[in-house]
């Protein structure tokens, strides 16, 4: 039987064909039901999944402008002043009042917002409170503020002159702005009722309804019939956890059973949550099995009618492709095949055509980014003027330096030393990126004794960026540029930032400088010399050694198309020059600070 099927594909096809003509016969009423009832509640999931992320959204919009709102309040001017000030003041506090119902306007989920000082004077609200049942967290954890800056309460009762209402209130310490020492605190207040309301706007497949519960999985809004702080297990006893940020589970069983989804709002730790019967999405499962039966009876009588007639419209085209390849010398390139169809198999030949064409295309493309690449490696190296002589006379001088106590040039021949010693790095391209920092920091130094007060000098780098791979010497000209066409060209003292950051993609990093800046007519035609490949304009690749297309070359060249520079400029606002590599795993090490290297001397 084996052999039967190797010798030829007419026999595998004949074979197939019987095997889709028995097994979905033998299957199809198992496997209708199975996919109908499967897709349905994937399809009901989908939906309210879709129905939470929609209502989500609302919520966080919500949340964040209170959050936001909160910050802007605790560090307002008056508010300060008010909470600093010894004495009450009552035009102070008409003036506030009027700020807060303006910053409340418009906004039907603010119920109110409360300004509390420490001291004795009276707390401020646009709506005057006659009572309320908050119990602020302090009351049971004195310390909670100095662990954490802001306080989500349950639901509960407050009292004004427009009667009672719930409210979920928002809490923050307030601190002085000039000894950051606590004056207050702010409370916003939002109306339950407006969220309750979008949550039961929310539409699931019939019978299904919304919640949305805090962090104890006690209710926040809901059905009617569901009360406010009630704990989820007071209706549902036994549903189990919720893991993850998001997901589903089942509760109950036979005609009671439900699918509950839940979703995670992560700025508050809220959840929302769906409960929809099984009963309704499965009801549509009948409709759904007649029709799966149907069309594939029709498959199937289309399979066997027309299979067999195709049979020898494939094997007919691809048996000459076979016997056109196996005659084909491994040793020469792959010769070209004749088109005789523009069907599938003809497809298949023109493609093979094409993909002869292109080994050929991109083994020479290789071998030239190859030979581009040692070109721009050498031109990196240009300023490696007999650097060992170079190096150890310049450790005689640092210590000659050191010996008549002149600091200063002590310390520029040091950092020189330093940066000439890393463009050796014992001719490794790569070097990880702290090294790579300090390789700056010689620059810097050099300079910062040239042109004293002139500029400052920052580096944000993440930790975990420190010790990855990147390709020496791309930062060190960037700053240079950044110097010499930023910096020194503008009045004043100027600033130049180095920014690297790791995420899931790569290190993102960034030169940005706040000099002159750039003029819209020259950033055009820099982008676009940048956007020439190396070979096409080698004048430019070449000028000035570690000029910015000579750095954006050896980044094309080493990490791809994608990792070159990318310039954004405002004329007297100043430049940042950015790019992103790849993660490259492999052994560096790092060249001493302060140290004799005896392999150069």
């Amino acid at each position: 039987m084996k052999k039967w099927l190797g010798k030829s594909l007419k026999h595998k096809l004949s074979l197939l064909i019987i095997m889709t003509t028995l097994v979905p016969l033998l299957f199809l009423g198992l496997f209708s039901y199975t996919t109908a009832e499967g897709l349905a509640e994937e399809k009901a999931k989908s939906a309210g999944m879709n129905t939470l992320r929609q209502v989500e959204v609302y919520l966080s919009t919500m949340v964040k402008d209170v959050e936001n709102m909160s910050l802007f309040l605790i560090g307002h001017n008056g508010v300060q002043n008010y909470l600093k000030s010894p004495e009450s003041d009552l035009i102070q506090q008409t003036t506030i009042i009027n700020f807060l119902t303006n910053l409340a306007f418009s906004k039907d989920y603010i119920a109110n917002i409360i300004i509390e000082p420490l001291s004795s004077k009276p707390p401020i609200s646009f709506k005057s409170i006659a009572g309320s049942d908050l119990m602020d967290i302090t009351a049971t954890i004195p310390e909670y503020y100095e662990l954490h800056p802001k306080w989500w309460s349950d639901v509960h009762q407050q009292w004004t002159f427009e009667g009672p209402r719930k409210v979920i209130t928002l809490a923050r310490p307030i601190r002085s702005t000039d000894k950051y020492k606590l004056v207050g605190k702010v409370q916003i207040n939002l109306d339950q009722a407006v969220i309750a309301h979008q949550i039961r706007q929310a539409a699931l497949e019939k019978g299904g309804f919304v919640m949305l519960l805090d962090e104890k999985d006690r209710i926040i809004a809901g059905p009617d019939n569901l009360d406010a702080n009630l704990p989820l297990s007071a209706y549902y006893p036994n549903m189990g956890s919720f893991k993850g940020e998001s997901g589903f589970l089942d509760y109950g069983s036979g005609a009671d059973k439900k699918t509950v989804l839940y979703k995670t709002m992560s700025s508050v730790n809220w959840k929302l949550v769906g409960i929809i019967p099984t009963q309704e999405y499965r009801s549509q499962n009948h409709y759904f099995i007649n029709l799966t039966a149907v069309a594939v009876s029709v498959a199937m009588l289309f399979v066997i009618i027309f299979v067999v007639f195709l049979i020898q419209k494939i094997t007919n085209p691809l048996s000459a492709l076979t016997n056109f390849l196996k005659n084909a010398s491994p040793e020469e390139p792959l010769p070209a095949i004749p088109v005789k169809s523009i069907d599938e198999v003809g497809q298949l030949i023109v493609s093979y055509n094409r993909l002869s064409s292109r080994i050929v295309k991109l083994t020479d493309e290789v071998k030239r980014n190859e030979s581009l690449k040692k070109e721009a490696d050498m031109q990196a190296l240009q300023l490696q003027i007999n650097p060992h002589f170079l190096y150890n006379t310049l450790s005689s001088i640092h210590w000659l330096a050191l010996m008549n106590r002149d600091s200063k040039i002590a310390e520029m021949v040091g950092s020189l030393s330093d940066f000439l010693r890393f463009s050796l790095n014992n001719g490794q391209e790569y070097c990880p990126a702290l090294q790579e920092m300090m390789h700056v920091q010689n620059y810097v130094s050099i300079q910062s004794i040239r042109y004293p007060d002139k500029f400052s000098f920052h580096a944000q780098v993440d930790a975990e960026a420190q010790g990855k791979l990147m390709l020496k010497l791309l930062l060190q000209p960037l700053v240079e540029n950044a110097m010499l066409h930023g910096i020194l060209k503008r009045e004043g003292p100027g600033e130049i930032t180095i920014t690297i950051r790791c995420d899931g993609v790569g290190m993102h990093i960034s030169v940005t400088d706040n000099g002159l800046g750039i003029s819209a007519e020259r950033l055009e035609w820099l982008r676009k010399q940048l956007m020439e490949a190396p070979e096409e304009n080698p004048k430019l690749a070449g000028k000035g050694g570690y000029g910015l297309h000579n750095v954006h070359s050896r980044l094309v060249l080493h990490y791809g198309c994608d990792a070159g520079l990318h310039i954004e400029s405002m004329e007297h606002r100043g430049t940042t020059i950015s790019f992103t590599i790849p993660y490259i795993e492999g052994p560096a090490g790092l060249v001493p600070a302060r140290a004799e290297d005896p392999a150069l001397t």
